[in-house]
């Protein structure tokens, strides 16, 4: 109920900051399950993905949704939990075999369940490979899968962004059916699941138009995160440095100021002395002189 009451307020508001469009509605089954394999660019994914289709689609969501703290914290946790949907772990290992088991259940109840394979957002905007638990859940279900493709939401709200922008026009297009029914019973084959997850994200990346990636989005997250370390690092070292630079000049100035007084002051002393030695009533010649041979 409370998916129905969000979408019904955030709708109009969406439809007139951003007039969203959508392609290929009538691809979605208008009963009973499927999966909805979606690119991952943004935040707002969730929100605009299932604007413009009559039926609610549960994603699985990470569950770092579900225990944020603060106000944000708060807000998102309260939202992921309203609208229905479901948080999972994404460490891998027993945890993976649980995501997969909750997305059957969420399809034998004959829902649309909402699935992102690359397994978190693209951190630049590129479409990566594919995990290959959204084949296991296909084969396993057997429920038709729609491919999503989500374009321009990344410039609405990129990572990291929390105010979304402004005059720019997001777009859904769902794509038709993609029939895997040649590889039932063949779940437990490594060489099927990659191909299957493969031509998923082929789909994904004709319908969205993005350069495709064959590495996991995770990985690259990872190395573009220990080199913004490594720059800070080097930016820290190099602040440290020009701070010593520029305490070592500071000591260097108030030594050549001390120097700089300290001749000062034997100057002043010398002039001092100088005038003491030249005192008119001494001058040898000077008019107060008893000079002898001189004229009375």
């Amino acid at each position: 109920m409370f998916y129905w009451v969000v979408k019904a307020i955030l709708g109009p508001v969406l439809a007139v900051l951003w007039q969203p469009r959508a392609e290929g509605v009538e691809n979605v089954p208008r009963q009973g399950p499927a999966i909805m394999v979606s690119n991952h660019l943004s935040f707002s994914d969730h929100f605009f993905g299932p604007l413009p289709l009559p039926r609610k689609i549960t994603f699985l969501a990470k569950a770092e949704y579900f225990t944020g703290t603060g106000p944000k914290g708060l807000i998102s946790r309260l939202f992921f939990t309203g609208v229905g949907q479901i948080p999972i772990d994404r460490s891998g290992g027993k945890a993976s075999e649980a995501a997969l088991r909750t997305g059957l259940k969420v399809l034998k109840q004959g829902k649309l369940l909402g699935i992102y394979p690359e397994g978190t957002r693209s951190p630049d905007g590129r479409l990566y490979r594919g995990r290959t638990g959204v084949a296991r859940l296909v084969l396993e279900s057997k429920a038709p899968v729609v491919p999503m493709a989500m374009i321009n939401v990344d410039k609405i709200m990129p990572p990291g962004r929390t105010i979304p922008r402004l005059g720019i026009r997001p777009k859904v297009v769902f794509g038709k059916p993609l029939d895997f029914s040649r590889y039932y019973g063949m779940e437990k084959d490594p060489r099927v699941l990659r191909a299957i997850t493969d031509e998923i994200m082929y789909a994904l990346m004709e319908l969205s138009g993005q350069e495709y990636v064959d590495r996991y989005a995770q990985s690259v997250k990872a190395e573009l995160a220990a080199a913004a370390k490594e720059e800070r690092k080097e930016q820290h070292a190099d602040e440290k440095q020009r701070r010593r630079a520029e305490r070592a000049e500071r000591k260097e100035r108030r030594k050549a100021e001390r120097a700089r007084k300290k001749e000062s002051g034997k100057a002043e002393k010398g002039a001092a002395g100088g005038e003491a030695d030249t005192d008119p009533e001494g001058v040898p010649g000077s008019a107060t002189d008893e000079t002898p041979g001189t004229a009375a």
